[in-house]
């Protein structure tokens, strides 16, 4: 008897194995890239239910080898969407708390230069209401008064 093949035989089992590889190459790269393989796991998801549904309907027209292929392919996409979402998802959070510790920094450094320029500012204005404080009897020396 011949037997078709499922539209999403060989496509959604090489997306699966292709999103798993990149998933775990990204993964060395701190994860920057993880939402490529997702996409790819969901596209190659979506293609093996696609042809599951169609196998149901007329299954005397394909072959189950093809069917056993589609349903490993299902396995290997759901498999990568959930390692690759993992990893996303961690490389956020870690985002997140670098970035958090880094505008602390940030923001320490800004709050001391203003305590340093406002200082700096008190220091010069008091300065300079000394230097306006006249007294007829009195000499400068060094911004120091002497009667």
């Amino acid at each position: 008897m011949n037997y078709n093949k499922l539209p999403a035989d060989p496509n959604a089992l090489i997306l699966g194995i292709v999103s798993l590889v990149v998933g775990f190459v990204g993964c060395c790269c701190y994860g920057l890239f993880a939402f490529i393989p997702i996409a790819l796991s969901i596209v190659g998801l979506v293609m093996a239910n696609k042809s599951l549904k169609e196998f149901d309907q007329n299954q005397p027209a394909y072959s189950p080898q093809s069917r056993n292929n589609v349903v490993i392919a299902k396995a290997l996409n759901i498999i990568s969407i959930v390692i690759n979402s993992i990893i996303f998802i961690f490389v956020v959070i870690v985002f997140i708390v670098y970035g958090t510790l880094i505008s602390q920094d940030v923001f320490k450094k800004y709050k001391n230069i203003q305590e340093i320029e406002q200082y700096e500012f008190e220091a010069d204005s008091i300065y300079n209401d000394f230097e306006s404080f006249e007294e007829i009897d009195s000499n400068e020396i060094d911004t120091t008064r002497i009667k």
